[in-house]
């Protein structure tokens, strides 16, 4: 059991809170993106005892994440919204190098790669500009709901996945984010059982698709990620502050985000 992976699965879990935010970057950032892909995908072959031995300690991670930090995440998008997310903005820009590094271990840059890369970045960024549903939160369940839940969590693991689209991020433009944190924050197993079920048929549909992908055209597959990574820029960045410690809030947890995320990368597996 690799039970650093709780760790790492901490990290996910807490960026997956964030809209705008990938956990699938995280992912990336620490060196685990291609084994993640793979024992997701592995879950139902013959290897499969020793895919849940690298699942299970980082799904204890970031269900531990999830549930412990949704209130706290609550709390500083509330009060540090700015601060909050350009934190996040220099985690992306520091792993973009390692992506172009990644990238060059796997293919020669072509133009056809470039074009994949701006039509990847232009759809993500396209985002910051759509306006999330506006709807309330779901407390009580009916058909309908339930299968618009289900649905969503499928929809939004789909989206964890892929480094630079954030899941939270798709909840918020369907307009359930809202009651999925608020199921969080009140432990409201019902909804969370749910949302939860349509995560994990997502995250194992998916994980083939993306294993496939990245086995057969691993170069342009790598093209779309770092767009998409490039375009979430777009959907992370909060406007300029407003007040002087807002700035040097922002100008602070800019430069954390960038310099952990380079010494992540230096200790990567």
């Amino acid at each position: 059991m690799e039970w650093k992976n709780m760790l790492r699965g901490i990290a996910m879990g807490t960026s997956d809170l964030i809209p705008g935010v990938s956990g699938g970057t995280i992912a990336v950032i620490l060196g685990i993106y291609d084994r993640l892909i793979e024992a997701i995908s592995g879950i139902f072959s013959r290897h499969w005892k020793q895919h849940l031995l690298f699942l299970i300690p980082l799904g204890i991670g970031m269900a531990g994440a999830i549930l412990g930090l949704s209130r706290v995440i609550e709390f500083l998008l509330l009060e540090y919204y700015e601060p909050t997310q350009f934190f996040f903005i220099g985690l992306i820009l520091g792993i973009i190098p390692m992506l172009f590094f990644e990238f060059r271990t796997r293919a020669v840059m072509r133009p056809v790669h470039i074009v994949a890369m701006v039509i990847g970045a232009i759809l993500v960024a396209s985002m910051a500009i759509i306006k999330p549903a506006d709807t309330a939160i779901i407390t009580e369940l009916s058909t309908g709901t339930t299968i618009l839940l289900f649905f969503s969590g499928w929809l939004g693991s789909m989206a964890m996945l892929l480094p630079g689209i954030s899941g939270s991020f798709v909840l918020l433009l369907i307009g359930v984010y809202p009651t999925v944190i608020s199921a969080l924050s009140n432990l409201n197993l019902l909804i969370i059982g749910i949302v939860g079920l349509g995560v994990a048929v997502g995250f194992i549909v998916s994980s083939k698709v993306i294993r496939y992908l990245l086995g057969h055209f691993p170069g342009m597959t790598f093209s779309v990620i770092i767009g998409l990574v490039i375009g979430s820029l777009a959907v992370v960045f909060p406007g300029l502050p407003d007040t002087t410690i807002m700035w040097i809030l922002s100008v602070l947890s800019f430069f954390a985000g960038f310099i952990i995320v380079r010494l992540l990368g230096r200790f990567s597996v």
